[in-house]
């Protein structure tokens, strides 16, 4: 069973719900956050994009899609996509969050807790990241996290028309 409520000192992960179209599109809207994030993320990000998100964030079984709430808003996102065949035992974690919440330890704080809740929960021996080689603040949540750099995938990424590096974060589960 997914976890559908997580309480943390600077924010809380829960499910996505009817009612953070708003929140959400206003943090998502931004072109800070959209040129980490793959191209599947939209920019411009609309209300509509927003509705359509919320409404689809549940529907594929083998992912997690959590909502970053700080004072009661939507303001950011983290998710887990389960692998498949003989990958079974590996979950791959991504996440954004609005640029008024940078700096704060929010991401940091909700990568640890995913991470610990699903080494704990579930059959995952290794949670992996991957991160843009420009991305050196998600480096940095990714190491605080407990995370270590794996390796760099050379010019593996277009994005905004720049071919670029990508680097493999990775916490493995020695039991």
């Amino acid at each position: 069973m997914y976890i559908t409520v997580l309480p943390l000192k600077t924010c809380t992960l829960r499910l996505w719900h009817e009612g953070d179209e708003e929140s959400l599109a206003v943090h998502a809207n931004n072109r800070n956050v959209w040129i980490n994030l793959e191209d599947r993320f939209p920019h411009p990000y609309t209300l509509q994009d927003a509705r359509n998100w919320v409404r689809r964030a549940h529907e594929d079984p083998n992912q997690l899609n959590l909502a970053i709430v700080v004072e009661g808003k939507a303001v950011g996102g983290i998710g887990l996509v389960f692998l498949q065949d003989v990958y079974r035992h590996t979950a791959e974690i991504g996440y954004w969050l609005g640029e008024a919440y940078w700096g704060r330890g929010i991401a940091t704080e909700a990568v640890k807790a995913v991470t610990e809740y699903v080494m704990g929960h579930f059959q995952i021996y290794r949670v992996q990241a991957r991160v843009f080689e420009w991305n050196r603040a998600s480096y940095r949540v990714l190491e605080k996290a407990g995370y270590r750099l794996e390796g760099r995938l050379e010019r593996h990424v277009t994005k905004d028309r720049k071919v670029t590096d990508e680097n493999i974060f990775a916490v493995v589960r020695r039991d």
